[in-house]
Protein backbone atom coordinates (compact mmCIF):
# COMPACT_ATOMS: atom_id res chain seq x y z
CA UNK A 1 0.00 0.00 0.00
CA UNK A 2 2.68 1.97 0.72
CA UNK A 3 4.36 1.79 -2.96
CA UNK A 4 1.32 2.55 -4.34
CA UNK A 5 0.85 5.83 -2.11
CA UNK A 6 4.78 6.89 -2.96
CA UNK A 7 3.35 6.41 -6.77
CA UNK A 8 0.55 8.70 -6.37
CA UNK A 9 2.12 11.51 -5.61
CA UNK A 10 1.52 14.56 -3.38
CA UNK A 11 -0.82 16.47 -5.33
CA UNK A 12 -2.74 13.45 -5.23
CA UNK A 13 -2.27 12.11 -1.88
CA UNK A 14 -3.14 15.38 0.28
CA UNK A 15 -6.32 16.39 -1.63
CA UNK A 16 -7.87 12.51 -0.52
CA UNK A 17 -6.74 13.05 2.88
CA UNK A 18 -7.94 16.72 3.48
CA UNK A 19 -11.24 15.37 1.68
CA UNK A 20 -11.38 11.85 4.20
CA UNK A 21 -11.06 14.11 7.16
CA UNK A 22 -13.71 16.37 6.22
CA UNK A 23 -15.74 13.12 5.53
CA UNK A 24 -15.10 11.17 8.88
CA UNK A 25 -15.59 14.38 10.63
CA UNK A 26 -19.34 15.08 9.12
CA UNK A 27 -20.12 11.30 9.82
CA UNK A 28 -18.83 11.53 13.46
CA UNK A 29 -21.48 14.57 13.96
CA UNK A 30 -23.87 12.64 12.21
CA UNK A 31 -23.45 10.02 14.40
CA UNK A 32 -24.17 12.34 17.21
CA UNK A 33 -23.46 11.04 20.87
CA UNK A 34 -24.04 7.53 19.99
CA UNK A 35 -20.90 6.52 19.11
CA UNK A 36 -17.19 7.75 17.59
CA UNK A 37 -15.21 7.19 14.86
CA UNK A 38 -12.09 8.98 15.80
CA UNK A 39 -10.30 5.55 15.13
CA UNK A 40 -10.71 6.05 11.00
CA UNK A 41 -8.67 9.33 11.46
CA UNK A 42 -5.49 6.53 11.70
CA UNK A 43 -6.28 6.05 7.45
CA UNK A 44 -5.61 9.74 6.29
CA UNK A 45 -3.25 10.63 9.10
CA UNK A 46 -0.91 7.36 7.66
CA UNK A 47 -2.14 8.62 4.39
CA UNK A 48 -0.63 12.09 4.79
CA UNK A 49 3.16 10.50 6.48
CA UNK A 50 3.87 9.27 3.32
CA UNK A 51 4.01 12.79 1.30
CA UNK A 52 4.73 15.31 4.58
CA UNK A 53 7.61 15.36 6.67
CA UNK A 54 7.26 14.97 11.00
CA UNK A 55 6.11 18.81 11.69
CA UNK A 56 3.14 18.79 9.34
CA UNK A 57 2.11 15.40 10.15
CA UNK A 58 2.78 16.44 14.47
CA UNK A 59 0.17 19.78 13.04
CA UNK A 60 -2.20 16.93 11.32
CA UNK A 61 -2.57 15.04 14.10
CA UNK A 62 -3.28 17.96 16.98
CA UNK A 63 -6.41 19.22 14.81
CA UNK A 64 -7.63 14.94 13.76
CA UNK A 65 -7.63 14.97 17.65
CA UNK A 66 -9.10 18.10 18.31
CA UNK A 67 -11.88 17.35 15.84
CA UNK A 68 -12.09 13.52 17.53
CA UNK A 69 -12.96 15.60 21.11
CA UNK A 70 -15.49 18.16 19.03
CA UNK A 71 -17.29 15.27 18.56
CA UNK A 72 -17.08 12.71 20.99
CA UNK A 73 -19.28 11.04 23.38
CA UNK A 74 -19.99 13.56 26.30
CA UNK A 75 -17.40 12.95 29.22
CA UNK A 76 -16.25 14.38 31.72
CA UNK A 77 -13.13 17.33 31.72
CA UNK A 78 -10.55 15.33 32.67
CA UNK A 79 -11.65 12.28 30.74
CA UNK A 80 -11.81 14.44 27.28
CA UNK A 81 -7.96 15.68 27.65
CA UNK A 82 -6.90 12.16 28.27
CA UNK A 83 -8.89 11.07 25.10
CA UNK A 84 -7.37 13.80 23.62
CA UNK A 85 -3.99 13.41 24.50
CA UNK A 86 -4.03 9.16 23.71
CA UNK A 87 -5.57 10.31 20.22
CA UNK A 88 -2.84 12.69 19.73
CA UNK A 89 -0.26 10.39 20.62
CA UNK A 90 -2.12 7.53 18.34
CA UNK A 91 -2.22 9.84 15.26
CA UNK A 92 0.94 11.81 15.64
CA UNK A 93 2.56 8.03 16.53
CA UNK A 94 1.02 6.60 13.45
CA UNK A 95 2.43 9.19 11.24
CA UNK A 96 5.74 9.34 12.43
CA UNK A 97 5.82 5.49 12.29
CA UNK A 98 4.88 5.63 8.80
CA UNK A 99 7.54 8.49 8.33
CA UNK A 100 10.17 6.91 9.81
CA UNK A 101 9.03 3.50 8.13
CA UNK A 102 9.16 4.71 4.35
CA UNK A 103 12.83 6.54 5.78
CA UNK A 104 14.16 3.47 6.58
CA UNK A 105 12.68 1.46 3.31
CA UNK A 106 14.41 4.80 0.89
CA UNK A 107 17.32 4.11 3.03
CA UNK A 108 17.28 -0.11 2.24
CA UNK A 109 16.16 1.10 -1.31
CA UNK A 110 19.16 3.15 -1.76
CA UNK A 111 21.40 0.56 0.04
CA UNK A 112 20.62 -1.99 -2.44
CA UNK A 113 20.72 0.28 -5.65
CA UNK A 114 24.19 1.04 -5.06
CA UNK A 115 24.71 -2.19 -4.55
CA UNK A 116 23.53 -3.28 -7.57
CA UNK A 117 25.59 0.07 -9.16
CA UNK A 118 28.88 -1.13 -7.71
CA UNK A 119 27.89 -4.89 -8.87
CA UNK A 120 27.48 -3.65 -12.39
CA UNK A 121 30.64 -1.71 -12.09
CA UNK A 122 32.67 -4.48 -10.82
CA UNK A 123 31.32 -6.85 -13.42
CA UNK A 124 32.40 -3.63 -15.80
CA UNK A 125 35.48 -3.43 -14.65
CA UNK A 126 36.35 -7.35 -14.62
CA UNK A 127 35.14 -7.76 -18.41
CA UNK A 128 37.09 -4.63 -19.69
CA UNK A 129 40.19 -6.44 -17.51
CA UNK A 130 39.12 -9.57 -18.89
CA UNK A 131 39.28 -8.08 -22.45
CA UNK A 132 42.36 -6.24 -22.09
CA UNK A 133 44.12 -9.40 -20.30
CA UNK A 134 42.76 -11.85 -22.78
CA UNK A 135 43.78 -8.86 -25.98
CA UNK A 136 46.88 -8.22 -24.61
CA UNK A 137 49.86 -9.49 -26.79
CA UNK A 138 52.06 -10.31 -23.65
CA UNK A 139 51.75 -12.96 -21.98
CA UNK A 140 50.10 -12.23 -18.45
CA UNK A 141 49.67 -15.42 -15.71
CA UNK A 142 48.83 -16.06 -12.06
CA UNK A 143 51.10 -18.81 -10.47
CA UNK A 144 50.04 -20.36 -7.09
CA UNK A 145 52.73 -21.56 -4.54
CA UNK A 146 53.46 -24.50 -6.07
CA UNK A 147 54.49 -23.48 -8.94
CA UNK A 148 51.27 -24.13 -10.73
CA UNK A 149 49.75 -21.80 -13.34
CA UNK A 150 46.64 -20.85 -11.95
CA UNK A 151 45.03 -18.61 -14.73
CA UNK A 152 46.89 -17.52 -18.32
CA UNK A 153 45.83 -15.73 -21.63
CA UNK A 154 45.92 -16.68 -24.34
CA UNK A 155 49.11 -14.60 -25.43
CA UNK A 156 51.00 -17.26 -23.08
CA UNK A 157 49.34 -20.43 -24.55
CA UNK A 158 50.95 -18.95 -27.92
CA UNK A 159 54.44 -17.65 -26.67
CA UNK A 160 54.89 -21.16 -24.85
CA UNK A 161 53.69 -23.10 -28.17
CA UNK A 162 51.41 -24.86 -26.66
CA UNK A 163 49.41 -27.52 -28.56
CA UNK A 164 45.91 -26.34 -30.07
CA UNK A 165 43.45 -26.52 -27.47
CA UNK A 166 45.36 -27.22 -24.85
CA UNK A 167 46.06 -24.03 -22.03
CA UNK A 168 48.98 -23.61 -19.67
CA UNK A 169 46.12 -23.40 -16.66
CA UNK A 170 47.18 -25.97 -14.36
CA UNK A 171 50.55 -26.94 -15.38
CA UNK A 172 53.96 -26.05 -13.47
CA UNK A 173 55.59 -23.07 -14.47
CA UNK A 174 59.05 -24.23 -14.27
CA UNK A 175 59.79 -26.19 -16.92
CA UNK A 176 59.07 -23.03 -19.10
CA UNK A 177 60.21 -20.15 -17.11
CA UNK A 178 62.87 -20.98 -14.17
CA UNK A 179 62.84 -17.55 -12.90
CA UNK A 180 59.22 -17.08 -12.40
CA UNK A 181 59.76 -20.65 -10.00
CA UNK A 182 62.77 -19.30 -8.35
CA UNK A 183 61.11 -16.11 -7.69
CA UNK A 184 58.18 -18.22 -5.48
CA UNK A 185 61.19 -19.26 -3.25
CA UNK A 186 62.16 -15.70 -2.69
CA UNK A 187 61.56 -14.59 0.88
CA UNK A 188 61.44 -10.70 0.09
CA UNK A 189 59.03 -10.28 3.63
CA UNK A 190 55.82 -8.77 3.69
CA UNK A 191 56.46 -5.87 0.98
CA UNK A 192 56.19 -8.56 -1.60
CA UNK A 193 58.52 -8.83 -4.98
CA UNK A 194 58.71 -6.29 -7.22
CA UNK A 195 60.88 -6.51 -9.75
CA UNK A 196 61.70 -6.93 -13.63
CA UNK A 197 63.78 -9.84 -15.30
CA UNK A 198 65.43 -11.23 -18.78
CA UNK A 199 65.93 -14.78 -19.04
CA UNK A 200 65.93 -18.01 -20.96
CA UNK A 201 62.63 -19.08 -21.50
CA UNK A 202 61.50 -22.97 -22.98
CA UNK A 203 58.54 -23.42 -25.39
CA UNK A 204 56.53 -26.80 -25.06
CA UNK A 205 58.38 -27.87 -28.18
CA UNK A 206 62.00 -27.11 -26.16
CA UNK A 207 62.95 -24.17 -28.49
CA UNK A 208 65.00 -21.57 -26.44
CA UNK A 209 63.86 -17.71 -26.62
CA UNK A 210 64.48 -14.87 -24.57
CA UNK A 211 62.15 -13.46 -22.34
CA UNK A 212 61.81 -9.82 -20.86
CA UNK A 213 59.23 -10.20 -17.65
CA UNK A 214 57.94 -7.81 -14.92
CA UNK A 215 57.02 -9.69 -11.91
CA UNK A 216 54.85 -9.68 -8.26
CA UNK A 217 54.07 -11.19 -5.29
CA UNK A 218 51.90 -10.91 -2.61
CA UNK A 219 50.56 -13.23 0.38
CA UNK A 220 46.93 -13.99 1.17
CA UNK A 221 45.74 -16.84 3.33
CA UNK A 222 45.79 -19.75 0.63
CA UNK A 223 49.67 -18.78 0.51
CA UNK A 224 52.05 -16.73 -1.94
CA UNK A 225 51.29 -15.87 -5.09
CA UNK A 226 53.02 -14.77 -8.21
CA UNK A 227 51.91 -12.29 -11.18
CA UNK A 228 53.91 -12.10 -14.13
CA UNK A 229 53.80 -10.20 -17.77
CA UNK A 230 56.04 -11.90 -20.19
CA UNK A 231 57.06 -11.15 -23.89
CA UNK A 232 59.38 -12.65 -26.14
CA UNK A 233 62.78 -10.40 -26.87
CA UNK A 234 64.10 -12.72 -29.52
CA UNK A 235 63.44 -10.85 -32.46
CA UNK A 236 64.92 -7.60 -30.50
CA UNK A 237 67.73 -9.32 -29.45
CA UNK A 238 68.31 -10.58 -33.28
CA UNK A 239 68.38 -7.25 -34.39
CA UNK A 240 70.30 -5.78 -32.02
CA UNK A 241 73.25 -8.49 -32.72
CA UNK A 242 72.45 -7.92 -36.19
CA UNK A 243 73.42 -4.15 -36.04
CA UNK A 244 75.84 -4.55 -33.73
CA UNK A 245 77.46 -6.82 -36.08
CA UNK A 246 76.67 -4.46 -38.98
CA UNK A 247 78.53 -1.52 -36.88
CA UNK A 248 81.18 -3.23 -35.99
CA UNK A 249 82.15 -4.09 -39.74
CA UNK A 250 82.12 -1.15 -40.74
CA UNK A 251 84.06 0.25 -37.76
CA UNK A 252 86.55 -2.59 -39.03
CA UNK A 253 86.41 -1.27 -42.85
CA UNK A 254 86.94 2.51 -41.12
CA UNK A 255 89.83 1.47 -39.51
CA UNK A 256 91.52 -0.81 -42.00
CA UNK A 257 90.95 2.15 -44.35
CA UNK A 258 92.83 4.61 -41.95
CA UNK A 259 95.63 1.74 -41.58
CA UNK A 260 95.77 1.74 -45.45
CA UNK A 261 96.08 5.80 -45.58
CA UNK A 262 98.85 5.63 -43.24
CA UNK A 263 100.56 2.41 -45.04
CA UNK A 264 100.10 4.65 -48.43
CA UNK A 265 101.89 7.43 -47.05
CA UNK A 266 104.68 5.45 -45.65
CA UNK A 267 104.97 3.42 -49.42
CA UNK A 268 105.32 7.33 -50.69
CA UNK A 269 108.01 7.88 -48.96
CA UNK A 270 109.59 3.92 -49.10
CA UNK A 271 108.96 4.70 -53.51
CA UNK A 272 110.89 7.91 -53.55
CA UNK A 273 113.69 6.76 -51.38
CA UNK A 274 113.49 3.37 -53.83
CA UNK A 275 113.82 5.75 -56.69
CA UNK A 276 116.58 8.06 -55.75
CA UNK A 277 118.65 4.68 -55.29
CA UNK A 278 117.65 3.36 -58.17
CA UNK A 279 119.52 6.51 -60.35
CA UNK A 280 122.76 5.28 -58.98
CA UNK A 281 124.16 3.73 -61.61
CA UNK A 282 126.32 1.45 -60.00
CA UNK A 283 122.60 -0.08 -58.50
CA UNK A 284 120.43 0.67 -61.10
CA UNK A 285 121.12 -3.47 -61.93
CA UNK A 286 120.70 -4.80 -58.36
CA UNK A 287 118.28 -7.10 -57.56
CA UNK A 288 117.75 -6.32 -54.12
CA UNK A 289 116.77 -2.73 -55.14
CA UNK A 290 114.11 -4.27 -57.75
CA UNK A 291 112.65 -6.63 -55.42
CA UNK A 292 112.01 -3.29 -52.76
CA UNK A 293 110.53 -1.56 -55.98
CA UNK A 294 108.08 -4.73 -56.10
CA UNK A 295 107.08 -4.68 -52.40
CA UNK A 296 106.63 -0.93 -52.52
CA UNK A 297 104.00 -1.31 -55.91
CA UNK A 298 102.30 -4.19 -53.53
CA UNK A 299 101.87 -2.34 -50.92
CA UNK A 300 100.80 0.45 -52.64
CA UNK A 301 98.39 -1.96 -54.41
CA UNK A 302 97.24 -2.90 -50.97
CA UNK A 303 96.89 0.35 -49.61
CA UNK A 304 94.41 1.23 -52.28
CA UNK A 305 91.63 1.67 -49.85
CA UNK A 306 90.65 5.60 -49.43
CA UNK A 307 88.46 6.03 -46.28
CA UNK A 308 87.10 8.85 -47.56
CA UNK A 309 85.70 7.25 -50.77
CA UNK A 310 83.97 4.96 -49.08
CA UNK A 311 80.13 5.50 -48.91
CA UNK A 312 77.18 3.78 -47.51
CA UNK A 313 75.42 1.43 -49.52
CA UNK A 314 71.77 3.19 -48.54
CA UNK A 315 71.22 6.40 -46.86
CA UNK A 316 67.76 6.93 -44.92
CA UNK A 317 65.82 9.70 -44.02
CA UNK A 318 67.68 9.69 -40.13
CA UNK A 319 64.65 11.80 -37.76
CA UNK A 320 67.26 14.26 -36.31
CA UNK A 321 65.19 14.94 -32.80
CA UNK A 322 64.73 11.22 -32.36
CA UNK A 323 68.57 10.22 -32.32
CA UNK A 324 69.41 13.69 -30.35
CA UNK A 325 66.24 12.35 -28.19
CA UNK A 326 68.26 8.76 -27.86
CA UNK A 327 71.76 10.32 -27.27
CA UNK A 328 70.28 12.46 -24.55
CA UNK A 329 68.98 9.06 -22.88
CA UNK A 330 72.47 7.98 -22.89
CA UNK A 331 74.73 10.84 -21.54
CA UNK A 332 72.87 12.46 -19.45
CA UNK A 333 72.80 10.09 -16.12
CA UNK A 334 77.12 10.75 -16.80
CA UNK A 335 76.74 14.10 -16.81
CA UNK A 336 74.75 14.53 -13.86
CA UNK A 337 77.06 12.30 -11.55
CA UNK A 338 79.93 14.58 -12.09
CA UNK A 339 77.30 17.38 -11.40
CA UNK A 340 77.45 18.86 -14.57
CA UNK A 341 74.96 20.29 -16.98
CA UNK A 342 74.15 20.12 -20.56
CA UNK A 343 71.91 22.39 -22.38
CA UNK A 344 69.59 21.14 -25.70
CA UNK A 345 69.14 23.74 -27.71
CA UNK A 346 66.41 22.21 -30.49
CA UNK A 347 64.01 23.72 -32.50
CA UNK A 348 60.41 22.50 -32.21
CA UNK A 349 60.51 21.57 -36.06
CA UNK A 350 63.97 19.79 -36.77
CA UNK A 351 64.24 18.17 -40.45
CA UNK A 352 64.54 14.94 -40.98
CA UNK A 353 68.66 14.11 -42.51
CA UNK A 354 70.19 11.87 -44.67
CA UNK A 355 72.22 9.12 -43.16
CA UNK A 356 72.21 5.84 -41.30
CA UNK A 357 70.98 6.57 -37.40
CA UNK A 358 73.17 4.22 -35.59
CA UNK A 359 76.29 5.69 -37.35
CA UNK A 360 75.13 9.24 -36.66
CA UNK A 361 74.61 8.22 -33.23
CA UNK A 362 78.27 7.29 -32.75
CA UNK A 363 79.60 10.00 -33.58
CA UNK A 364 77.36 12.30 -31.26
CA UNK A 365 77.97 9.54 -28.30
CA UNK A 366 81.94 10.08 -29.46
CA UNK A 367 81.79 14.06 -29.19
CA UNK A 368 79.84 14.15 -26.24
CA UNK A 369 81.84 11.73 -24.70
CA UNK A 370 85.14 13.82 -25.63
CA UNK A 371 83.26 16.66 -23.80
CA UNK A 372 82.77 15.03 -20.76
CA UNK A 373 86.30 13.89 -20.70
CA UNK A 374 87.74 17.60 -21.10
CA UNK A 375 84.84 19.06 -18.85
CA UNK A 376 86.64 17.65 -15.79
CA UNK A 377 90.10 19.28 -15.93
CA UNK A 378 87.36 22.47 -15.69
CA UNK A 379 85.90 24.40 -12.97
CA UNK A 380 82.62 24.51 -14.96
CA UNK A 381 81.30 21.13 -16.38
CA UNK A 382 78.87 22.43 -18.82
CA UNK A 383 78.03 21.24 -22.59
CA UNK A 384 76.12 23.00 -24.76
CA UNK A 385 74.07 21.21 -28.22
CA UNK A 386 72.33 23.09 -30.81
CA UNK A 387 71.27 22.75 -34.25
CA UNK A 388 70.09 24.74 -36.83
CA UNK A 389 68.87 24.47 -40.21
CA UNK A 390 69.72 26.57 -43.80
CA UNK A 391 70.38 26.46 -47.37
CA UNK A 392 69.40 22.71 -47.22
CA UNK A 393 71.97 21.75 -44.73
CA UNK A 394 71.61 20.97 -40.45
CA UNK A 395 74.44 21.60 -38.45
CA UNK A 396 75.03 19.92 -34.79
CA UNK A 397 77.47 22.24 -32.34
CA UNK A 398 78.81 20.23 -29.67
CA UNK A 399 80.05 23.34 -27.27
CA UNK A 400 81.90 22.30 -24.00
CA UNK A 401 83.98 24.18 -21.47
CA UNK A 402 86.46 22.28 -21.14
CA UNK A 403 90.33 23.61 -21.79
CA UNK A 404 89.89 23.78 -25.04
CA UNK A 405 92.62 22.18 -28.22
CA UNK A 406 96.01 22.78 -28.28
CA UNK A 407 96.88 21.02 -31.50
CA UNK A 408 94.27 21.96 -33.79
CA UNK A 409 96.04 20.60 -36.75
CA UNK A 410 95.89 17.06 -35.73
CA UNK A 411 92.65 16.30 -34.20
CA UNK A 412 91.15 14.73 -36.94
CA UNK A 413 94.70 12.87 -37.54
CA UNK A 414 94.52 8.93 -36.78
CA UNK A 415 96.79 6.67 -34.41
CA UNK A 416 97.64 10.22 -31.91
CA UNK A 417 100.41 9.80 -29.64
CA UNK A 418 98.59 10.29 -26.19
CA UNK A 419 95.12 9.36 -27.40
CA UNK A 420 92.56 7.21 -25.88
CA UNK A 421 92.33 4.14 -27.17
CA UNK A 422 93.54 3.79 -30.99
CA UNK A 423 93.30 7.46 -31.51
CA UNK A 424 90.71 7.11 -33.85
CA UNK A 425 87.61 8.17 -32.53
CA UNK A 426 87.63 11.99 -34.55
CA UNK A 427 89.04 10.61 -37.20
CA UNK A 428 86.52 7.90 -37.71
CA UNK A 429 83.69 10.18 -36.87
CA UNK A 430 84.25 12.63 -39.46
CA UNK A 431 84.73 9.78 -42.04
CA UNK A 432 81.41 8.28 -40.93
CA UNK A 433 79.40 11.40 -41.52
CA UNK A 434 81.70 12.54 -44.49
CA UNK A 435 79.92 9.08 -46.00
CA UNK A 436 77.08 10.88 -45.56
CA UNK A 437 77.38 14.01 -47.41
CA UNK A 438 78.15 16.02 -44.80
CA UNK A 439 81.31 16.79 -42.63
CA UNK A 440 83.19 16.81 -38.89
CA UNK A 441 85.30 20.29 -38.34
CA UNK A 442 86.41 21.95 -35.27
CA UNK A 443 85.55 25.94 -34.68
CA UNK A 444 87.26 28.20 -32.20
CA UNK A 445 85.22 28.87 -29.31
CA UNK A 446 85.87 31.13 -25.89
CA UNK A 447 84.51 28.64 -23.84
CA UNK A 448 86.32 25.80 -24.55
CA UNK A 449 86.18 23.26 -27.77
CA UNK A 450 83.88 23.59 -30.13
CA UNK A 451 82.34 20.75 -32.95
CA UNK A 452 80.19 21.21 -35.87
CA UNK A 453 78.43 18.22 -37.34
CA UNK A 454 77.11 19.14 -40.48
CA UNK A 455 74.48 17.13 -42.16
CA UNK A 456 72.62 17.28 -45.70
CA UNK A 457 68.85 17.90 -45.08
CA UNK A 458 66.79 15.52 -46.54
CA UNK A 459 63.75 18.07 -47.38
CA UNK A 460 65.55 19.89 -49.55
CA UNK A 461 67.11 17.00 -51.73
CA UNK A 462 65.80 13.66 -53.17
CA UNK A 463 67.39 11.22 -52.56
CA UNK A 464 67.01 7.20 -53.76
Amino acid sequence: MISVLLKAGRNRILPSVFGSIALIATADWAIGNRASLGLLYMLPMMAAATVLSAGPVVALAAACSALRSWFDIPAPQLEILLRFVFAFAAYAGSGLFVIGLIRTRTAEMEHQAKIRREQELRREAEEQLRILVESSPAAIMTVDRGGVVLAANRAADRLLMLPENETLRGRPIGGYLPVLSDALQFDPGDSGLRAAAQCQGFRDNGEVFLANMWMSTWNDPAGKHLAAIVVDSSEDMRDREEESLRQMLRANQIAAAAVSHEVRNLCGAISVVSSNLRQDHSLDGNQDIRALQSLVTGLEKISSIELESHRLDSLERVPLKSVLDDLRIVIEPQWREIGGRIGWSIPARTPEVLADRYGLLQAFLNLARNSHRAVQESQRHELAISVRSAGGRVTVRFEDTGPGVSSPERLFAPFQPGADGTGLGLYVSRAVVRSYGGDLRWERSDAGSCFVIELRSAESESYD
